[in-house]
Parts: structure tokens; C-alpha cells; sequence
């Protein structure tokens, strides 16, 4: 017996597109360029491996059970940077720390519905969100993004029913690394605070927003822990992704809620990555703002070579993404796999970032450019556009 939630959501993406390369050989001058997975392959920088093995050798406790919200230190280091960087006022009672991003994810939503109620998620859609949901048996309401790939918040509120429980933005987002206007975001907090919604916002990717102020002043308004589920990712900022910390920051009353999911799910997050993720917040500002500007020039290279890739058609790009449209009479799942074997470039179709009955997914593609660099989209581009149907 199988419980049939977990049974109907779809298997892993990531894992799938890894399952493509298997029997196919990549030849010394076409390497595979591979830009189908949102994750820093690097190590992390020499002072933090540091930290992390000091650590490891001299704090007994960093092997032990923790505390189920997070350490102590890391949760005030969070609501103190948080509370700068957006002009809010943030306590550390405010803040959870999770076993990564997905997790506080999962953490959030359980809080909030149950089978049968109902979660408006903008598509395309990060798709562990959407399996998230489907496991639950929470029906995932699909928003449509404009051609810019930013959701209308009008649109959402004539999505609102009474089984709704929560309104959800990923920005800079992913797939399509849009980076939402904060015009729109605090429409979107005015739409759920409205209608009694949670309004959880992912800014897995923030570090690598290109604007310079604010991304949004959710923060700032009163209250705003009775509307806002913020969640956070120290992976991307500090290559961190198998030390798994992320952070949720929300009301206290919901985070002794959450605390149970926590307890029950993984009992506490990961020592040593806590510990790490603190270090990195005091010691690697300088480091982590030139990691930013090397994601931005690939940014740039992006945009500047879309313009001659032949009937591909960019439809956003921001953090670690581009997303386009492609030419061709074909699927975009066909296509990818194709793309593997005849073109030695592993991405990921629209398909896997959109509910299967839109069309819209099958013409596009999501280029995830974290580990590749000018040089490697430039002959990523040039493949791209010598391969015919």
C-alpha cells in the first residue's frame, strides 16, 4: 500500500535530467555543459572550510542535538542583518533556522493548510513547491505570470475561495530569475493581508538580486508578522548546499507550531552548517558581494549573447537563471534530451516547472547559469545555435 498523495506527485526533476547522461559519452573537445541544476559546485572559500573544521574538531556540542529552531547566535545574527537590510524591525524570536530552504518550505505550509485546502502558486513554479503541495493534497492554484514573468496580484485575488490558505512568491524567481518589482510585491502582501492569507515569500536567490536598494519593505509595515512567511537559503550565499541551513522568519506564535513540524521531521537543522552559515555572515560580506558580481556579468553574457541565438526568444534572466522560449516543433522534454546526446548541454525543460495540461511549458527552457561562466556560456550559445531538429 502506497499513500496515493505521494504516489500522484511527480519523481524528482533534478534526478530525472541526471538519468539523461547515463551511456552517453561527451567527447574531450565537447564537454557536457551542464546548466540544469541551481546549485554552486564550488567548495566553499578556504576561511569557512576553515571554520567549519575547527568546528568540528574542538566543539564537542557541534556533534550533539541542538536546538529545535536553530542556534541561538545564528537566529539573532539573522534578525539583526534582516532588520537592516530591509528597514524592518525583526526579533530573534522571529526566526527559525531549518534544514535548508525546502524544508522551511515544508515547514510553513504545514502550519498553515491541510488536504483539500488550496495554495496559489505563480507558474512557472519551483517545482519541490509544487510537489510539496501535491503531497499534502493541497490543490496548488496556478497563477499566470505575465509575458514579463511577474504574477498580477489582481489576477491572484479573483483566485482567492474560501479553501485558500496562502499566496506564494519566489523572487529572484525560479525558474525564470524575474525579479519581482517591489510595487508588486507589496501589492501582494496588501491582497493577502486582505482576504486573512499567508503570504510566503522565497528569496532563495536574494544575494543575487541586481538592485542595489531594497527588494521589497515588507518588513517595514506594521504587523507584518501576521501576513509574511519570509524564507531563506544560506546555500547559494556560501556554498553551503550539503550542510542544509536555511531560515524561516514569521510570528512567534507560528514558530512554536512549527517547532513541532521541526521536532518530528528532523529534530533539529545541522550543527556545523549553523555554525558555518554564522561565520560566513560575519566574515564573508566582501566575498559574498564579489560572488554577486560575478553572477551579474553572467547575467550580462547571457543577455548580450540571447540577442544572436536564432528564434530563441529570452523571456527573463536574473540570479542564477534564463529562461527562453525555443523554436522548434518539438516538445521541451524531447528537447532537452536531445540537447544532452547531440549538443553535450544538460538543462531543464518547461515542462518540469509547469502543470501538465499548459501548453506553455513545452516551448520553454530554463538555463541555470551558477557554474558557467563567460567562457562556457559563450560555447553554450554557439551550440545552441548549431543544433537543428
Amino acid at each position: 500500500m502506497f499513500n496515493p498523495n505521494l504516489t500522484g506527485t511527480f519523481a524528482p526533476p533534478v534526478m530525472e535530467a541526471r538519468r539523461w547522461l547515463e551511456g552517453v559519452e561527451f567527447p574531450p573537445d565537447r564537454p557536457l555543459i551542464n546548466v540544469s541544476q541551481a546549485a554552486p559546485a564550488d567548495p566553499p572559500p578556504e576561511g569557512l572550510r576553515a571554520a567549519i573544521a575547527e568546528a568540528a574538531m574542538n566543539v564537542p556540542q557541534a556533534h550533539l542535538y541542538g536546538p529545535v529552531l536553530g542556534l541561538p547566535d545564528l537566529r539573532a545574527q539573522v534578525a539583526g542583518d534582516w532588520s537592516e537590510a530591509y528597514g524592518g524591525e525583526i526579533s530573534a524570536d522571529q526566526v527559525a533556522i531549518t534544514s535548508g530552504c525546502n524544508q522551511a518550505f515544508c515547514a510553513a505550509v504545514t502550519t498553515l493548510a491541510q488536504q483539500g485546502d488550496q495554495v496559489i502558486l505563480p507558474v512557472p513554479y519551483y517545482f519541490n513547491h509544487k510537489m510539496w503541495l501535491d503531497m499534502m493534497g493541497i490543490e496548488a492554484v496556478p497563477l499566470a505570470c505575465g509575458p514579463d514573468m511577474v504574477p498580477d496580484p489582481a489576477l491572484a485575488e479573483t483566485l482567492i475561495t474560501p479553501s485558500t490558505r496562502a499566496i506564494v512568491l519566489v523572487t529572484p524567481n525560479n525558474p525564470t530569475g524575474a525579479e519581482y518589482p517591489e510595487g508588486v510585491v507589496r501589492a501582494f502582501f496588501a491582497v493577502a493581508r486582505a482576504h486573512g492569507l499567508a503570504l510566503i515569500v522565497d528569496e532563495t536567490y536574494r544575494d543575487f538580486d541586481s538592485r542595489s536598494t531594497p527588494p521589497h519593505d515588507l518588513f517595514a509595515q506594521d504587523g507584518w508578522d501576521d501576513t509574511l512567511i519570509h524564507l531563506y537559503s544560506f546555500s547559494k550565499a556560501y556554498r553551503l548546499t550539503g550542510h542544509r541551513v536555511g531560515a524561516l522568519v514569521t510570528s512567534a506564535a507560528r514558530l512554536s507550531e512549527v517547532e513541532k513540524y521541526l521536532d518530528t521531521a528532523a529534530i533539529c537543522p545541522n550543527q556545523l552548517g549553523q555554525i558555518a552559515a554564522l561565520w560566513g555572515m560575519r566574515n564573508l560580506r566582501q566575498w559574498l558581494a564579489g560572488e554577486r558580481d560575478e553572477i551579474l556579468t553572467r547575467r550580462a553574457a547571457i543577455e548580450a549573447g540571447a540577442g544572436a541565438l536564432p528564434g530563441w526568444r529570452l523571456l527573463q534572466c536574473g540570479a542564477y537563471f534564463a529562461y527562453f522560449e525555443h523554436p522548434f516543433d518539438i516538445p521541451s522534454d524531447q528537447l532537452a534530451q536531445r540537447l544532452v546526446a547531440e549538443a553535450g548541454i544538460l538543462a531543464l525543460p518547461g515542462t518540469m516547472f509547469m502543470p501538465a495540461d499548459d501548453p506553455a511549458g513545452t516551448r520553454q527552457m530554463r538555463i541555470a547559469f551558477a557554474n558557467a561562466d563567460t567562457a562556457g556560456i559563450t560555447q553554450m550559445f554557439a551550440r545552441l545555435a548549431a543544433w537543428t531538429p
